[in-house]
């Protein structure tokens, strides 16, 4: 076992450009959410618990043969092991995704580890708030690279303004969403834009309908990121209106129920403005 790493309490401040970047563009990049230090602490941790979840759970759990192909989808690290529970609740987080939201408080969704690995396929474009059985978009995901992420890797790419756009249609991430959404894009004149070569301890930030996806994995190297969505507390779930909302509630938020407080013993109030 890993000793255990730094806690993750500090404040991170997140100025007025970068919350304004997110409620034009859907999406923004803020430097050094964690130091080079601190990734060199937290990153074995993670990679040690991600090789311990159970195989069938590794893959996507779409049945897409797109996505399927992407990446390894590591869910649940921290309710897996108390050292990424300290990670993924980590104040700091939760924090700096209440600031950018313009919200109170917000509570945990999930989290999961994405492993891109070499010659991964593309990630199909979708819209996250598919899946979410939440009556508000108050959702926001972070995407942390552990390693240097540069465009060959696949870093990911943003339809920028889409989340104004609202709902685009029942498809969860697959081969046929990659073809309508970039058609709707296309069709509306939206600009395709992505923040660059990033590295460990960097996040890119993106709102729950903004329209995202990412390249292939060109070079020899795992592509490996952490994520986690937070949702503003208060939020309630809502009548599942597809498999996957049945799905999430299972996975996700298995005490809540329709039209009650999503605030289940899997969704933990990470961070509250006092």
């Amino acid at each position: 076992m890993l000793r255990p790493p730094p806690e993750l309490s500090s404040p991170y401040e997140v100025t007025d450009e970068r919350r304004q970047e997110l409620r034009d563009k859907g999406h923004t990049l803020l430097r050094g959410v964690l130091s080079a230090e601190e990734v060199d602490a937290w990153a074995p941790v993670i990679r040690e618990v991600a090789r311990g979840i159970t195989p069938e759970n590794r893959r996507s759990a779409h049945q897409d043969a797109m996505l399927a192909k992407a990446f390894l989808q590591l869910q649940n690290l921290w309710r897996a092991d108390q050292r990424m529970r300290a990670f993924s609740l980590a104040t700091r987080f939760g924090q700096v995704a209440a600031d950018l939201l313009g919200v109170d408080a917000v509570r945990m969704y999930h989290d999961q580890a994405i492993f891109k690995e070499p010659g991964g396929a593309p990630t199909p474009f979708h819209q996250d708030q598919y899946y979410f059985p939440l009556d508000g978009d108050e959702i926001i995901t972070m995407w942390m690279p552990l390693v240097p992420v540069t465009a060959e890797m696949g870093s990911l790419v943003y339809g920028t303004g889409t989340h104004r756009l609202g709902h685009l249609g029942e498809f969860e991430a697959s081969e046929e969403s990659e073809r309508v959404f970039r058609q709707v894009m296309a069709d509306k004149g939206i600009e395709l834009e992505t923040h660059g070569a990033m590295e460990p301890g960097d996040a890119t930030f993106h709102t729950a309908w903004t329209l995202h996806g990412a390249p292939e994995n060109t070079t020899d190297a795992m592509r490996e990121v952490m994520t986690i969505i937070w949702f503003a507390d208060g939020l309630r779930g809502i009548e599942p209106q597809h498999e996957w909302h049945e799905k999430d509630y299972a996975k996700w938020m298995p005490d809540v129920k329709p039209g009650t407080p999503a605030a289940g013993k899997f969704n933990p109030l990470v961070w509250r403005r006092s």
